[in-house]
């Protein structure tokens, strides 16, 4: 194992909601959000290994004023409909909070050097009355037999704001084609700690079966992550299709100094073996806001399966 691939520990430092993609070509492509939120940036890398130590690239900075001007969160990068697109969300300067998701489209075949032009605000479904008027973002897509869908974290509520998990299957990189379907609310004690939330969805596929991940809870410590699972040939936009776990599948562990872990991807190592790209902190005292604290960093995590079922374990 090389020096460089250390798993369960700070890999890459304060670089939070991780996102890494091995592409067709076989290299990788990492991106994140980063502490002053102000930016997007892609690192690339012939190996997983590299990327600690590769380059970064500016491809996109915030406006100066109006939407998207403030807190750019949580970018992911993907190839879809012969293109190259960049999923991440933003607020606005006078109005912070004012959080949606948005989309780059690359005019190339390199997202590295080839320019990004903004598509703006991804486009709901024609009769879609609800989807992206509320606070929106940790938009992931994936693919299952020719269909591609679209799954995000929205806040619903009157009084207590709680945060939803959505999917919507997709016409374009840019614009769904389905309204949203409800695919999971904060039911647990665990989702609930300081915030109810789900948020933070990713997408890995074994033998037929879809998994998504997510995040639950606030920022903190209590940050942990829980799981559904649907089968390849069942409705997916169908909520009855998704079985939701009934505990977190990760925790922090005192044990490992790994606190607060979640807002995961996943990646394939040199030799195709899966593996879990997550943030964590290694402290328990959290300086200030933890949304604002920087020490959120990214690591990897080799993931076993049993049963034909992921389990993600720190040993």
């Amino acid at each position: 194992m090389s020096k460089d691939l250390r798993y369960n520990e700070p890999w890459i430092l304060q670089r939070a909601d991780p996102y890494i993609l091995r592409a067709d070509d076989g290299s990788y492509y990492f991106t994140a959000s980063v502490p002053e939120y102000d930016r997007i940036i892609l690192r690339r890398a012939g190996t997983l290994e590299g990327l600690r130590d590769a380059p970064e690239t500016e491809v996109w900075h915030k406006h100066e004023s109006g939407p998207q001007s403030i807190h750019i969160w949580a970018p992911e990068l993907h190839f879809l409909f012969g293109k190259w697109y960049i999923y991440y969300a933003g607020g606005d300067k006078d109005d912070i909070w004012a959080i949606r998701p948005y989309v780059l489209e690359c005019t190339g075949s390199d997202p590295i050097k080839d320019a990004w032009v903004e598509k703006g605000k991804m486009t709901c479904a024609a009769d879609d009355e609800f989807s992206f008027r509320a606070f929106s973002l940790d938009a992931t897509v994936f693919e299952v037999k020719d269909s591609w869908y679209y799954i995000w974290a929205e806040k619903v509520g009157v009084g207590r704001q709680i945060s939803n998990l959505y999917i919507a299957r997709m016409k374009n990189g840019y614009t769904l084609d389905t309204v949203q379907v409800l695919l999971t609310t904060p039911d647990y004690d665990w989702e609930r700690h300081g915030f109810w939330v789900n948020e933070g969805p990713a997408v890995i596929k074994r033998n037929g079966r879809v998994y998504v991940t997510y995040s639950a809870s606030d920022t903190g410590i209590n940050y942990c992550m829980g799981m559904l699972t649907a089968d390849e040939d069942s409705d997916l936009l169908d909520p009855l299709s998704w079985k939701k776990e009934r505990y977190p599948v990760l925790c922090s562990s005192a044990e490992h100094t790994v606190y607060g872990p979640g807002h995961n991807s996943f990646t394939t190592d040199s030799e195709g073996k899966d593996i879990l790209v997550y943030h964590a902190r290694t402290e328990t005292e959290i300086v200030g806001d933890p949304l604002y604290n920087p020490n959120r960093h990214t690591m990897l995590m080799r993931i076993r399966w049993e049963d034909n079922r992921p389990v993600f374990s720190y040993s």
